[in-house]
């Protein structure tokens, strides 16, 4: 037993290095940019990178569709806090026609004033009754109203893997739906990769499904997504209600000194397209794209620690565009403006 184990352990441990080191399986097929049908395009921009998220903006806008303002969040006596920069970017596309969104996230501030990102404790606390959930639905929409946002756009994660947190936000989003659709607002819900699609959802919003993640802090060096991953997902999207779009990320990691079979790493960090293009640079790196992903990647030794670094450009976005558009799904939006740089979002279709 203890040997079958051992090999079953080396084989999923053969598995993921082949995966972490870009090589594709057999009869993978490899992301291309190229004619596909057109999709509509929207961005968020983040309020703590704010004057790089507006040029980008600027460089890209006639491409888009939708914006979203990122974020709303709550501060330590779990009131709704919305940034000056928020505010500003959501009345900046709304002069410019766009279907201009309002981001809440499930984010928090400790009593010290240190942020808690994706917080649960905070989730139970808001949804914790109906009383509760309705009271949140109520400042949700005033907030929205308030700042002249087409719509809201619900971005609680977490809440899957406690069954009874998972009821009480299906709750809160029928709710909000109800609530949104008697204000004349339209309602985006953020959806995790590995949220059950199969649960109760309701019918009227707008489902957004992360299309990264597949390598990240969490795990070892990779693509944060590929063709692979996003057909997969795709599909298990089918059972979904109503209107279905995806999310696709810029930008990469960079890990370090990370070894599978050891079960050891060093390091691990995000880094913006543009850091990893000057990070190539400074290393006189030879950088090489990976077919499976269409994502950038190269690796340097220093100091006796090894990094390897994954990243996206416009030619990745473009090719995971193409997958997905040629997959049935015509709304994209991109994860985020901000440490791109104006030619490489200038060059991103749709």
């Amino acid at each position: 037993m203890k040997k079958k184990v051992k090999y079953a352990a080396l084989l999923t441990a053969l598995m993921l290095a082949s995966t972490a080191a870009g090589l594709s399986c057999a009869g993978a097929e490899p992301v291309k940019p190229g004619p596909h049908p057109e999709v509509r395009l929207s961005a968020w921009s983040a309020y703590w990178d704010d004057a790089s998220g507006r040029q980008e903006y600027r460089d890209i806008r006639h491409h888009l569709s939708g914006f979203s303002a990122f974020a709303a969040s709550y501060g330590p006596d779990d009131v709704l806090v919305v940034p000056d920069e928020t505010a500003r970017a959501l009345e900046q596309a709304k002069k410019d026609g766009k279907e201009a969104y309002l981001t809440i996230v499930n984010d928090n501030q400790d009593p010290s004033g240190r942020a808690v990102e994706k917080d649960p404790a905070l989730t139970k606390r808001l949804l914790r009754d109906d009383d509760a959930r309705q009271e949140q639905v109520a400042t949700i929409v005033e907030q929205a109203r308030k700042l002249g946002a087409t719509g809201v756009e619900l971005d609680y994660e977490r809440v899957f893997k406690d069954k009874e947190l998972q009821q009480e936000y299906l709750h809160f989003t029928y709710q909000l739906s109800l609530a949104c659709t008697r204000a004349d607002l339209k309602l985006r819900i953020i959806l995790e990769p590995s949220a059950p699609f199969d649960a109760p959802f309701a019918k009227g919003p707008e489902y957004v499904v992360m299309l990264y993640n597949l390598h990240g802090l969490h795990n070892g060096p990779g693509p944060k997504a590929d063709g692979a991953f996003i057909r997969k997902t795709i599909s298990k999207m089918e059972k979904l209600p109503g209107r279905k779009s995806v999310a696709i990320a810029t930008g990469g990691c960079l890990w370090q000194d990370y070894k599978l079979m050891g079960l050891s790493r060093g390091k691990t960090r995000f880094l913006s397209s543009q850091e990893a293009e000057v990070l190539a640079k400074e290393k006189d790196a030879h950088v090489a794209r990976d077919e499976a992903s269409g994502a950038l990647t190269f690796s340097y030794e220093e100091d006796k620690h090894h990094y390897e670094v994954w990243y996206a450009d416009d030619e990745t976005l473009n090719a995971w565009i193409t997958e997905i558009a040629n997959f049935g799904i015509h709304d994209v939006s991109i994860w985020r403006l901000g440490g791109n740089g104006s030619e490489m979002i200038r060059g991103v279709r749709p």
